[in-house]
Order: structure tokens, then C-alpha cells, then sequence
């Protein structure tokens, strides 16, 4: 058996979509991309989410017209060939384990202020062995946390875009509208231009795991249906949660009060005159990194799982249980974030912070795969006239071609904004690593493949164990 379920609701899905581009990046991370760029940084934040509502668009489209792939990063494989789905899985894999440890860490940071008597190291492991857990149960019970973790997450910022636009409106204002906070303070590009672009390389990060949800629709009733819904209503809440909510802490306080590490929304909250503002703020945060932990680990075991099915990974990662969940993927996700929870703990400036820097700029070459596969996959479509899906991307090719030079953009950036160039440099070796590893295995197989040949030749019958016979994993 090596169907996964289809346990995974509609709800599940919605808020998985919502719930995988609201994180600590957003209610702590934005801290530093504000203070670089100042209230231009609203410009910022629609400038990366138009480049990621361009390649969630040239996800529905694959996703209607190839209803049988599934897993994000398998539409680089049929759009480009067996390398790309090899290097495209591998990276996103690797991104997503180090988000693993990264977001534990921050949960049992903040835990550890609330109970300090227990190590920070013991209270990761024990966020890792719940997370370890709850993807051990089914797909349903990561989409059950996950979907009240989300909606935690939402009604938390609707409520402050509610909260923060009538204090900017001078409703609840002891002295009026406060939107003059956008000019007041050296302008609205108090950094000019060239910081607004360099402050969407920032954000970018912030943006990725929208498509989750094309990981996470494999275990659902109709996958490609889902994909295509959820990727054309993606601009709504880039819009609303992102754009919309630090649009109005820009508003409501000055920009340059706000400190690099700490949140923006409990300043806001506090310069509002709500006493509960950090108390609250701690306990979303906690929420927004468990739903991140959650998701992260989810589509390491799933992407894994493909992996393997294709064999690009060990054959023995596809077993599934009585829940039709790859229990050997989730464990082995699960021992590759406590060890980097304790690579973080013994070696905090060395170890770990190499294997973060390694992931920096991953996600922009997964992003570009996935671009260059459309590209190519439309050309075959209409070559061989095939019918055009229900849903297609705009202005092909042209959109094809401006979010490949966006991302382009984003790695010219990088290279010269400081701080950013080495984690560039670094993930260009997690690059070539992967792509060695790649041809690597390609010269194995071919190696075998000769073998098998020569001995099916002077034995007359096909060997045990060829690339035909069947394995049950």
C-alpha cells in the first residue's frame, strides 16, 4: 500500500493555504525589513506578492492540466525532466528541515520565558516529540491543528487590522487620525527606491509557503480543483494579512521607534494603550511558530515520500501505516530537526548558522524551476493543440518572463545587500551539492542498468530486483 489517504477537507486546505504564509516572519521578522526601508516597505510587501501570486497561478494551471501529479515540486520533474525534480525535491526538502529546528527553537524560546526552569534544548525536543505525533496520527489530525492554529492566526490579525484602523482613522485616537506617521519621519522612502527593492528580497522570505497547500491537496478528495482554487484567491490574503496589517502599524506608529527583533504588533498594540498587547502578542507568536512547526514537518515527510516513490530516496521511505501515513519519512524528519535542535544548542555560531545560511536563497531556485517548467509545459500544450484548462496563466509568456527576472532580481539583490551575499553564497553550495548528487546517482543507475543488461544477455531471463519488477516498498 502506498496510496496516501484522502483525508484532507476543504477547511483543511483553506486554512492550510492561509496559514502557510502567517508566520513569525510576519508578526516578529518584519521588525527589520520596516526598519531598513520604512513605510515604503507596504510597496515591499506587494512587490514579492505579486511574484509569488504569479508562480501560484503557474501552479493551478499545471495542476488542472496535469491532474495526477502530486507534489509541488513534481511539476518541475514533468516540466523539465527527471534533474529538475531531483534538485527541485531535494531543495525544498532541505528548506523546510531547517525550518523544522529554526521555528522549535523559537516556540521553546518563548516558552522558556514563561517557564524558565526547564532548558530550552528539553522544551525543542518536546515541541518536536507533540509535532512527532501529531503527524504520526494521519493527514487528518495535521489538518485538524493545523486549521485551528490558522484560524487563531487570522481572526488574531483581523482584529488588529480592525483595532489599528480605527485608531488611525482618529476613531479611537485621543488626538485624531494618525496617518500623517506615514510621511512625518523622513518620508514616505525615507531609503529612496533602491531600499524598497532590496527590502523585497527580505520579504520574500517571509512569503514562501503558499504552496504547501500543492503538497498538502495530494491527500485530499480532488487535488487539482483545490490547487486551482486556492492559488487564484491567493491575492486576497497577501493583501489583507500582509499589505493590510503592517500598512496600519505604519500608520499608527512612528516608523522609526520600531526595533529590529521585536514585534511591531505589540508596539502598535501598546501605543494604542492595550495593557494585555505583549502578553497576547507572545501567545500568537507561540501559535503562529506551532502552526509553521506543524506545516514544516508535514511536507518534509510528504516531500520525502515523492521522493521516494520516484526513487530519488531510499525505497524503504514509502511504507505506509494503517493511516496510510510514510511513518519512516515523518521519523526520519523527526530525527533530522532534533539534531539540528542540538547543533543549534552546542554550536549556535557555527553549525547551525551555516546550515540556515545554506537555505537562504533556495526557495527563489525552486520558485525558478517551477517558472521554467510552465514555460515549457504550455509550449508542448499548444503545440500539440490540446484544450486550453479552466484556469491559465495571464499574459503568457510575458508573466513567465517577469517573475524569472524578478527572481533574478531578488538574487542580484541579495548578492549586494549586506548580510544577504553570504546566505547567497552559501546556498549556491547546497545547489551544487544537490545537482552533484543528481548526476551522481544518474551514473549509478546507468552502471546498474549495464550490468543488469549484460547478465540478462548471457543468462537468458531477467534478473530479481530489476527496474521492471515490482516492490512493495
Amino acid at each position: 500500500m502506498t496510496e496516501l489517504s484522502r483525508s484532507l477537507k476543504p477547511r483543511h486546505l483553506e486554512m492550510i493555504s492561509i496559514g502557510g504564509i502567517i508566520g513569525a516572519g510576519l508578526f516578529v521578522g518584519s521588525s527589520a525589513s520596516i526598519a531598513a526601508v520604512g513605510p515604503a516597505i507596504v510597496l515591499s510587501y506587494l512587490i514579492t506578492g505579486t511574484l509569488v501570486l504569479l508562480v501560484m497561478r503557474m501552479l493551478g494551471e499545471m495542476s488542472l492540466s496535469m491532474p495526477n501529479v502530486r507534489s509541488f515540486t513534481e511539476f518541475a520533474r514533468e516540466g523539465l525532466g527527471p534533474w529538475a525534480g531531483f534538485i527541485a525535491g531535494w531543495l525544498y526538502w532541505y528548506f523546510w528541515i531547517i525550518v523544522v529546528p529554526a521555528e522549535a527553537i523559537a516556540g521553546a524560546n518563548i516558552l522558556h520565558t514563561w517557564i524558565p526552569q526547564v532548558p530550552t534544548g528539553v522544551l525543542g525536543c518536546a515541541l518536536m516529540a507533540l509535532m512527532t505525533g501529531v503527524n504520526l496520527m494521519s493527514a487528518r489530525s495535521y489538518g485538524e491543528f493545523e486549521f485551528w492554529f490558522s484560524s487563531i492566526k487570522v481572526a488574531a490579525i483581523i482584529v488588529f487590522i480592525l483595532l489599528a484602523g480605527a485608531f488611525a482613522f482618529g476613531w479611537t485616537a485621543p488626538h485624531g487620525s494618525t496617518f500623517h506617521n506615514l510621511s512625518a519621519y523622513g518620508g514616505f522612502m525615507p531609503h529612496g527606491t533602491v531600499a524598497v527593492l532590496a527590502g523585497a528580497v527580505t520579504v520574500f522570505f517571509s512569503l514562501t509557503g503558499a504552496e504547501i497547500v500543492a503538497v498538502a491537496a495530494a491527500e485530499s478528495a480532488e487535488p487539482s480543483r483545490a490547487i486551482a482554487r486556492l492559488t487564484s484567491s491567493i491575492i486576497v490574503r497577501i493583501l489583507m494579512f500582509y499589505v493590510g496589517s503592517v500598512f496600519f502599524i505604519m500608520a499608527v506608529v512612528p516608523w522609526t521607534s520600531i526595533r529590529i527583533g521585536e514585534s511591531p504588533f505589540t508596539l502598535a498594540l501598546e501605543r494604542m494603550h492595550f495593557w494585555w498587547a505583549g502578553i497576547a502578542m507572545d501567545a500568537i507568536i507561540l501559535t503562529a511558530v506551532l502552526s509553521c512547526l506543524n506545516s514544516a514537518f508535514y511536507v518534509c515527510s510528504r516531500v520525502l515520500f515523492v521522493l521516494a516513490e520516484r526513487g530519488d530516496a531510499p525505497q524503504g521511505l514509502i511504507k505506509l501505516n494503517a493511516r496510510r501515513v510514510p511513518v519512516r519519512s515523518v521519523l526520519l524528519c523527526s530525527a533530522a530537526g532534533v539534531a539540528g535542535i542540538l547543533a543549534a544548542i552546542k554550536a549556535p555560531q557555527s553549525v547551525f548558522a551555516f546550515l540556515v545560511d545554506a537555505s537562504g536563497a533556495l526557495m527563489i531556485f525552486v520558485y525558478g524551476l517551477i517558472a521554467l517548467a510552465h514555460l515549457r509545459m504550455r509550449r508542448q500544450r499548444e503545440r500539440a493543440g490540446q484544450p486550453a484548462p479552466a484556469l491559465t496563466m495571464w499574459l503568457y509568456p510575458w508573466t513567465n518572463y517577469l517573475a524569472l527576472g524578478a527572481m533574478g532580481a531578488v538574487l542580484i539583490a541579495m548578492q549586494f545587500t549586506p548580510g544577504l551575499g553570504a546566505d547567497l553564497h552559501v546556498s549556491l553550495i547546497s545547489v551544487a551539492v544537490v545537482t552533484g548528487a543528481y548526476l551522481a546517482l544518474r551514473t549509478w543507475r546507468g552502471s546498474r542498468e549495464g550490468t543488469a543488461a549484460v547478465e540478462v544477455a548471457a543468462g537468458g531471463e531477467e534478473p530479481y530486483g530489476s527496474a521492471d519488477s515490482e516492490t512493495d516498498g
